[in-house]
């Protein structure tokens, strides 16, 4: 069962709510709650918009069974109560269906959703340290499976690379590749060292590259 799909399942009603809804006299007052209130995923829900480009919160879908994991997939969908969407052609519709990737959502690139930051991890470690994070799905991603997962993310953390270093080695002896050997980036160093920085071009490259951050060192770790 998925994020997308929703099971009915028949609750018994309280005795409470059978002695109230039994009288006549308090039988309209819970009819008109029910007909004043407004559900809370309907906050995400555009009205009058593309059935097939609502959020998944705004709808019911069944679980297509005969689906391939990473191929594509048609699913039979529902909006849900108060919800209005059109097809194409402007008209109103309720069942509709939607296409989307045969996977679940703890599997979706890491793009796809946002996860808590932990206050406990350590910058300087080895190995590297993990901790629990809370995921959730972005509004526009469809998945199977639950939208809100736990997954083991690694901590935030330096080797102790410094970016003034790697900036400066870039500038003053980037042509002989010293600010990729610097960053443990050594086939880019021989490269650069004996293409004599790609005839100046591929230094001039790498300071722009450096001095914004998009090259780091080879460890993934951050600098300090």
């Amino acid at each position: 069962a998925g994020s997308l799909m929703t099971t009915k399942l028949s609750q018994p009603q309280s005795t409470l709510a059978k002695s109230l809804t039994s009288t006549s006299t308090n039988a309209p007052y819970f009819k008109a709650l029910e007909s004043t209130e407004i559900p809370s995923y309907m906050i995400k829900c555009p009205s009058n918009g593309l059935c097939s480009r609502l959020p998944p919160d705004c709808m019911t879908c069944n679980t297509n069974y005969s689906c391939v994991y990473g191929k594509p997939a048609t699913f039979d969908c529902q909006v849900k109560p108060h919800v209005h969407c059109v097809d194409e052609k402007n008209q109103e519709q309720e069942n509709f269906t939607i296409n989307m990737t045969c996977q679940f959502c703890w599997q979706l690139a890491t793009s796809d959703y946002v996860c808590t930051n932990s206050t406990n991890c350590m910058t300087v470690s080895c190995p590297r340290q993990r901790y629990n994070a809370t995921c959730t799905v972005r509004d526009h991603i469809h998945c199977l499976g639950n939208r809100v997962f736990p997954k083991m993310l690694y901590c935030n953390w330096t080797g102790g690379y410094k970016w003034s270093t790697a900036l400066a080695l870039s500038i003053t002896l980037g042509g002989f590749g010293a600010d990729r050997f610097y960053l443990g980036q050594w086939r880019e160093g021989l490269g650069k060292l004996f293409s004599f920085g790609g005839l100046g071009i591929w230094t001039l490259i790498d300071v722009l590259l450096i001095g914004v951050g998009y090259v780091g060192p080879a460890d993934g770790s951050l600098y300090i």
